[in-house]
């Protein structure tokens, strides 16, 4: 399937806060209650639309455990976007937010949008209320959303909102395009050129998700 852009997305957050299955939600639309930890790293595709342009969404998952994160901080290079995810149920996985956030802008681009996204939400049991969520995000500039792998819950708006923003930075000129770090690549387009009093078509790079 052609597209406009590809994005590329890394997921970091505590290990058991629900990245896998928010992953999977997104990608397949559906929940695995069973789902095993993260080794290292997994990906996910999707395609999206942002003002009638495809954009395509590469998506990282990564393990939350320290004994991979020297494994996983080689991803934040070249992404474009963060979920960073913490359980609204675990106190201290809210508290652990400012290592992770830390951690995002020592190994990533100065221009990732990352976005605060507080899981789990369909549970009864809360220990980090909604508006501790928001201020956090408010604090440290970040966009933010309670999600529920479970039943879908704003699972879709949490990676579209991540992509809006990009695609805005993308019209505001915010990324060099030219560079793999931006973690933004064009489509190439179709070969015979532009079509006549119309945009471009696009169609995917053989190695982009390489």
């Amino acid at each position: 399937m052609s597209y406009a852009y590809l994005f590329k997305y890394i997921i970091i957050g505590d290990t058991g806060v629900g990245k896998s299955c928010l992953l999977l939600q997104f990608t397949d639309k559906r929940f695995r209650a069973d789902h095993d930890l993260t080794i290292g790293v997994e990906f996910g595709a999707r395609l999206i639309s942002i003002e009638d342009k495809q954009i395509k969404l590469q998506i990282w998952d990564t393990a939350g455990q320290e004994s991979f994160r020297s494994i996983t901080r080689s991803y934040y290079r070249g992404a474009s976007g963060a979920l960073l995810v913490y359980d609204i149920s675990r106190r201290d996985t809210f508290s652990h937010l400012s290592r992770w956030l830390e951690e995002a802008k020592n190994n990533g681009n100065v221009n990732m949008v990352v976005m605060l996204i507080g899981n789990k939400s369909d549970l009864e049991k809360r220990e980090v209320s909604y508006e501790e969520g928001a201020a956090f995000a408010r604090q440290h500039e970040l966009v933010f959303v309670e999600t529920s792998a479970k039943t879908a819950q704003n699972v879709e708006e949490a990676f579209i909102q991540t992509a809006r923003k990009i695609y805005d930075n993308i019209q505001n000129n915010v990324y060099d395009l030219s560079s793999e770090n931006s973690g933004v690549k064009r489509g190439l387009p179709v070969a015979g050129g532009y079509e006549r009093g119309g945009p471009p078509r696009f169609e995917q790079r053989g190695n982009c998700c390489a």
